[in-house]
């Protein structure tokens, strides 16, 4: 927790670590920024501080048109916490509000609607609705500035419910009218995404970012049909891959850090092509989750740098994320397919049911055929197809029927202890696999896999001890960012 005092001397040194983690809001101006907004600092005197961008909202001010407060990278904070305010905002950023009300969300947290309410607006400022619709306001803005959509078709693409509401949310927001926000893009707003039905927009990140190691990580894992990376270190390299959507299929594509850009230089550039416009926010959020941008590497580096053993590895690779993954049943899937084999061996077999139980694109494009086959359609795999002992194909099934009906759930808003102990329930799942779910598809922030053949590899080069007991004991160290620790060891063993 930070006091306001800090706040302000973050806001007076620019400070973009802060960006997102909280606003500024100038009541001589009534509008409200990001900390590092290049604008002359004001008075302490007249400094508010909110915990997000609906709240600033809430309170009357309007977002500034020099630093875009609303496109900074979300809290480091809805990464990993496990409370109830930590699962609600990573639902709402994957858009359950939209499509299935307050009510929705709190039937998904197993909270009534009303403790929901009163817990996120204790907290943060807002309640549920209004931080969906500040994030509808965001993806407004992306869609005037970007596209040549008519303005009604953008008031239902970002998810507002009609005309009248986007427009009056969007004077609020930025104090312009939709076209006059749409006329401040002038001749950078595109003029083919409309009719492409893609979108070309900038995936925000706070500090350094390895995306050396991003795109090592994904192509070494990349299923055949649903994802790939293009091009070939040290050169250019863009990852792509299939997406399932509530409202229809898409494929997303995105650029690593070019040659001679900086570490820092605070986004990635991303493509986006959608059968809906509606499910743009579902998959900037998602993609966001892949490629872990709303980390804070400052914090993760203070901590793992100053341990003896992991600090040089840590200096050596500034910024290095630990990726998420778009669709956790999928990961699930992939996950048990990877006990016991290699790395090469769980990709090729996971390709191959995809290309049989996935459903097709409605056009190839590029290497990309197919979306990943859903847990239902895997729970009833012919065991021709699947290439692996009989217990594992029974695990494989027994994970794929628990996705399917429920009994096991992995989406943005479970609780990571609960969904643990559902996993281990079911007939071999062991600790390896859901640790590896609890990092990747669930977002924890501190997973150590001590049985892990890489991890045991990384620790040799470091010429530590590892066996397993003693690799868990050296991690304690290392809390609450074990997830990171993992990943650098992974790198330090390939």
């Amino acid at each position: 927790m930070i006091d306001d005092e800090t706040r302000y001397r973050a806001v007076d040194s620019r400070d973009a670590r802060f960006d997102g983690v909280f606003f500024t809001a100038v009541t001589t101006t009534g509008i409200y920024c990001r900390p590092s907004c290049p604008a002359v600092t004001p008075k302490r005197v007249n400094c508010t501080f909110y915990p997000t961008a609906a709240a600033a909202q809430g309170a009357g001010f309007r977002a500034c048109r020099r630093c875009r407060p609303d496109s900074v990278p979300g809290s480091p904070e809805w990464n990993h916490r496990a409370d109830l305010v930590g699962r609600a905002m990573r639902l709402i950023g994957d858009g359950v509000v939209d499509r299935e009300g307050v009510a929705g969300l709190a039937t998904r947290l197993g909270y009534s609607a009303r403790q929901v309410q009163r817990q996120l607006t204790a907290e943060l400022g807002a309640g549920p609705i209004a931080l969906a619709r500040a994030q509808r306001a965001q993806a407004a803005r992306l869609l005037l500035q970007t596209t040549d959509l008519p303005v009604t078709e953008v008031a239902f693409a970002a998810g507002f419910a009609s005309v009248r509401q986007f427009n009056d949310t969007v004077r609020e927001v930025y104090d312009r009218t939709p076209s006059g926000l749409r006329a401040e893009a002038g001749a950078k707003r595109s003029t083919t995404a409309a009719t492409a039905g893609s979108i070309a927009l900038r995936l925000a990140y706070r500090g350094p970012i390895d995306t050396a190691h991003l795109l090592d990580f994904l192509a070494l894992r990349a299923v055949p049909g649903v994802e790939e990376v293009v091009g070939a270190a040290p050169g250019p390299r863009t990852y792509r891959r299939t997406l399932a959507l509530p409202n229809g299929p898409a494929v997303a594509e995105v650029d690593g850090l070019p040659a001679g850009a900086p570490a820092d230089r605070g986004w990635l550039d991303c493509r986006l092509h959608l059968t809906d416009l509606r499910d743009l926010t579902t998959a900037v959020h998602r993609l966001r989750a892949l490629f872990d941008l709303d980390a804070d590497p400052h914090t993760v580096a203070e901590q793992l740098g100053a341990d003896p053993l992991l600090g040089p590895a840590v200096t050596a690779r500034p910024g290095l994320r630990s990726p998420g993954h778009v669709d956790p049943h999928e990961l699930a899937v992939r996950a048990v397919l990877g006990q016991q084999v290699t790395v090469a061996a769980a990709r090729t077999l996971a390709g191959r049911l995809a290309a049989r139980y996935g459903t097709p694109l409605p056009a190839p494009s590029g290497g990309l055929t197919v979306l990943f086959p859903t847990a239902a359609a895997l729970a009833g795999a012919e065991s021709a197809d699947l290439a692996m002992p009989v217990s594992r194909q029974n695990a494989l099934r027994g994970l794929c029927a628990a996705l399917a009906d429920g009994t096991v759930r992995l989406d943005a808003g479970v609780d990571r202890e609960e969904a643990g102990a559902q996993l281990l329930a079911l007939r071999g799942i062991g600790p390896w696999t859901v640790g590896y779910l609890r990092m990747r598809a669930l977002g924890d922030p501190d997973v150590f896999l001590p049985t892990d053949i890489g991890i045991r590899h990384g620790l040799t080069r470091l010429a530590a001890p590892a066996d397993p007991k003693a690799a868990a004991e050296a991690a304690r160290a290392w809390a609450p960012w074990r997830s990171y620790a993992v990943h650098h060891l992974w790198a330090l063993a390939s």
